[in-house]
């Protein structure tokens, strides 16, 4: 961690979800921001606590050593993360995209019977 700046709360955020090879995609849709958002968090040299919390929980990394500030390691233990993941019931992003096919495939068919009806 060398090339980190140890109080840059952004840099220190960026190097734990790079170091794991999250993709930013998969990380921004589980904490339910965009892609954008999270390189902003990157950028700012200071981060609320929430936000790293929600960070470490995502991508299962204790930020208590780089954070000791902000958390002990109690607040993430690897019981509460199963915990947690056991509550969100996460969709991957390809689930919602063939959900949105199959209505729209589903609507215009109606369509075509509802025009059909009419002829």
């Amino acid at each position: 961690m060398s090339t980190t700046n140890k109080s840059h709360h952004g840099q220190l955020l960026e190097y734990a979800v790079r170091s794991r090879g999250i993709s930013l995609t998969d990380l921004a849709f589980n904490i339910k921001v965009n892609r954008r958002t999270v390189y902003n968090w990157f950028e700012s040299p200071f981060l609320k606590k929430e936000i790293i919390y929600r960070v470490g929980m995502s991508i299962h990394h204790d930020f208590s050593v780089e954070f000791p500030q902000y958390f002990t390691s109690d607040d993430f233990t690897a019981e509460w993360i199963r915990i947690q993941n056991s509550q969100l019931s996460l969709v991957e992003p390809g689930e919602w995209r063939d959900k949105y096919i199959d209505l729209l495939e589903r609507y215009n068919t109606l369509l075509y019977t509802l025009s059909q009806l009419h002829k």
